[in-house]
């Protein structure tokens, strides 16, 4: 058995703890899984753990709930840090131009994690946009969608930009999808998180 095994399934607990303790609200456990200057980047959000949780808040008072389910996970452990990517996919409920619609979203968490008392916490988390969909909740509706708008937005995560911008949400643009320089960038910096220097 690899002699970093336990790593590998305390940092595997910690993705698991992620999903469920965010979707549950359950913010004083959810911190946990941080490291105190941990960031967490998403298309709608860009900030620290604090910043995210308040985000977050606002957007369940708005009607804004986020469900996140996991897949597969690969682990890369050099020492004290890790990278950890893990399928996932992101789903999201709202009306758009007046029919409810979800919107499901798939791609991988990109997490750079450290090890610090002994105890592993994301000090990074960055998800990958690979291919989204939209669908009106009853299958009957008719949906017409601004296609000049929807086609603003990178294909990853073009469904799940529209819906967001249209509940008053401002959109990165720039994610990391399933190919592309902002992936290869992505990788660069994990590659050199595993070797020890800063994000």
């Amino acid at each position: 058995m690899p002699r970093d095994t336990a790593d590998r399934l305390a940092i595997r607990d910690l993705v698991e703890n992620w999903a469920l303790w965010r979707d549950a609200r359950l913010w004083d456990r959810f911190r946990t899984v941080w490291h105190k200057e941990g960031r967490m980047m998403a298309t709608w959000t860009q900030g620290t753990v604090e910043e995210f949780i308040k985000m977050s808040d606002e957007g369940w008072a708005r009607g804004m709930k986020f469900l996140h389910f996991l897949g597969g996970s690969s682990i890369d452990v050099k020492g004290k840090r890790a990278i950890a990517q893990t399928k996932m996919t992101i789903s999201q409920r709202a009306p758009i131009e007046g029919v409810v619609c979800d919107v499901v979203c798939t791609g991988r968490f990109y997490d750079f994690l450290e090890k610090r008392k002994g105890r592993w916490g994301l000090v990074l988390r960055q998800p990958i946009y690979e291919r989204d969909r939209l669908n009106p909740v009853d299958p009957a509706a008719t949906l017409s969608l601004d296609q000049k708008l929807l086609n603003s937005f990178p294909e990853g995560y073009r469904h799940l930009a529209y819906m967001q911008t249209r509940v008053g949400y401002k959109v990165k643009t720039d994610m990391p999808g399933m190919e592309g320089p902002e992936l290869d960038v992505l990788y660069a910096k994990g590659e050199a998180w595993l070797k020890g220097r800063k994000l």
